[in-house]
């Protein structure tokens, strides 16, 4: 258990002092902890005299930005969800996407500089000290290269590791204490999904990282033009700085604008599932970072708009069983088959092996059948995911950790349809891609797509088949003669048990057949006079002659 320390008392403090400063203090005298004191916000000098304050939206914003990277992130999840937050907060929280306030530029140049151990004015033709976008843990710069190419610089915040790891301490203990003395929250395994939080944010400080995947994810669809990744420059890109091919399109947020050049707005809006669902379950690693201001779009053909993305940090994966285990759930879902979905959740541990899948079934048909054959504009997630975790409290189930990137990014594909085209049907737009992918699983074609990867092998050990057959054989014979032996040796056990047997019986008859012969010499003497001391020594002298014969037989 993490202790609350004087960086972690501190933060508590200064995240109250910023609620305050932007007039929340009555969002911190609301919660359930501090309810009791909420008399004391009438003693600040500040909520003394009515003032004009900025909309509560704007009020909101400022008070993220004031808090750092881990809040803005937080900010900006919420910009997807317009359907959850009123209008003027929603509006807000978008600005958090690529308006966070930017560092000086001489600071960027200096970071830069630092890193190659050379100018700028070597490394580039043309640097704008002024940025173009600044994001919650790096900001970019314009610029162009020696031979005229036009490129983004992407410069990390100054000492925005620090910050970062300060917050994820005090997340850290705000979930060990709510795992530890709620059973609710607990079940919702808070402590791990920290954990895959605090991976997926140290892993965008490392911009080398996130230069690997925007060339992973360009490789994946080198061939496509559905979606378009820009060109990473590796001699110009360090662990803080990275250099891309600058690009050009419509940010996808702007929907009147792309109305105006024509846009396929239904077309568009499927090209995004599309693109969401090739990533996962095709190429096992998606952009987990899909919100508005990372997405633009290119419109040569408005009958057919390409996406271009930008941003690769944070990227997710899911290794094959997962995969599996989420298409099959996804097809049963399309299908209304709830028996299979509760089988399958049972089957992949995500609820407990002891769960009854009639009930388990009985609860999410509720759920979700009224969600059917409805236009996606009239589906409340927002209600859905409640019940659905309703449901799941009912069934003990926990939060998959390694699944929370891919629900994220559901969720940000879900604030972009709606935005491009409310009537877009998720379902009916999936079910073919699913389909088609799970026959390339199980089908007729994996096997030949199996046999086709593996041929190379094959014939590679071709020539080594009959020394692996022979290798086999000798096994095998190894195998029945290590048999034998154990055979024999359970036939001497059972000879040694015999033996043993043999030997207690026979002593005992001997005693028996000596004590009848003693017995029988002190007739006379004998205390038990009442006793026919013939008759008694022939009857043990009987029996022990009796056991004798039985222990001496072969």
């Amino acid at each position: 258990m993490r202790l609350i320390g004087p960086a972690q008392f501190y933060r508590l403090f200064r995240i109250n002092l910023v609620l305050m400063k932007h007039g929340l203090d009555d969002l911190f005298f609301a919660t359930h902890l501090f309810r009791p004191f909420r008399f004391l916000m009438y003693l600040f000098p500040w909520n003394w005299v009515w003032k004009n304050r900025h909309p509560r939206g704007e009020r909101i914003r400022l008070a993220l930005e004031d808090l750092g990277p881990v809040f803005i992130k937080f900010g900006q999840m919420l910009s997807t969800r317009r359907d959850l937050l009123p209008d003027d907060i929603a509006d807000e929280m978008e600005k958090l996407q690529d308006a966070v306030p930017p560092f000086p530029g001489r600071e960027a140049i200096g970071i830069i500089e630092k890193a190659f151990g050379r100018p700028v004015g070597e490394l580039f033709d043309d640097f704008e000290e002024q940025c173009l976008a600044s994001a919650s843990v790096a900001q970019v710069h314009a610029g162009k290269l020696k031979d005229g190419s036009e490129i983004v610089v992407k410069v990390l915040r100054p000492d925005v590791r620090k910050v970062i790891q300060r917050d994820i301490e005090l997340l850290y203990i705000i979930a060990e204490l709510a795992a530890r003395y709620s059973a609710e929250l607990r079940r919702l395994r808070p402590v791990e999904v920290v954990s895959e939080y605090e991976k997926t944010l140290i892993d965008e400080l490392d911009l080398m990282r996130e230069a690997a995947n925007a060339s992973q994810l360009r490789r994946n669809f080198e061939n496509s033009s559905d979606l378009y990744v820009p060109e990473v420059y590796w001699e110009l890109t360090r662990k803080n700085v990275l250099v891309m091919e600058r690009i050009y399109g419509t940010p996808i947020r702007n929907v009147d604008e792309l109305k105006e050049k024509d846009t396929d707005m239904e077309f568009l809006a499927a090209q995004g599932v599309k693109i969401f669902f090739t990533q996962v379950f095709k190429h096992n690693f998606f952009h987990a970072d899909m919100h508005p201001g990372n997405i633009f779009v290119e419109i040569d053909d408005p009958s057919y708009p390409k996406y271009i993305a930008v941003d690769f940090g944070i990227m997710g994966t899911l290794n094959q069983s997962d995969k599996r285990y989420l298409a099959e759930n996804f097809l049963a879902f399309f299908k209304r088959d709830y028996y299979k979905v509760a089988k399958l959740h049972v089957e992949s541990g995500w609820v407990p092996a002891g769960t009854r899948v009639d009930e388990f079934e009985s609860a999410i048909r509720s759920v979700c059948e009224p969600i059917f054959e409805r236009p996606l504009k009239d589906i409340s997630f927002g209600q859905l995911l409640l019940r659905l975790f309703q449901t799941a409290r009912r069934f003990n189930m926990e939060v998959q950790p390694q699944l929370v990137l891919l629900q994220k990014t559901l969720l940000n594909i879900e604030g972009l349809g709606r935005q491009l085209y409310p009537d877009l049907d998720l379902w009916v737009t999936a079910k073919p891609f699913l389909e088609d992918w799970m026959e390339e699983q199980v089908g007729v074609r994996a096997m030949l797509r199996a046999l086709k990867e593996d041929m190379p092998y094959l014939i590679e050990k071709l020539p080594e088949m009959p020394n692996l057959i022979h290798d086999a054989l000798k096994n095998a014979a190894t195998g029945d003669e290590l048999q034998r032996q154990i055979e024999t040796l359970e036939e001497l056990k059972e000879e040694v048990k015999t033996s043993h047997r043999r030997a207690v019986v026979s002593t005992a008859g001997s005693s028996l057949t000596l004590g009848a012969v003693v017995f029988y010499a002190l007739e006379g003497y004998s205390p038990a006079m009442f006793l026919d001391v013939p008759v008694l020594s022939l009857v043990l002298g009987g029996v022990g002659i009796f056991m004798l014969i039985y222990a001496l037989q072969d």
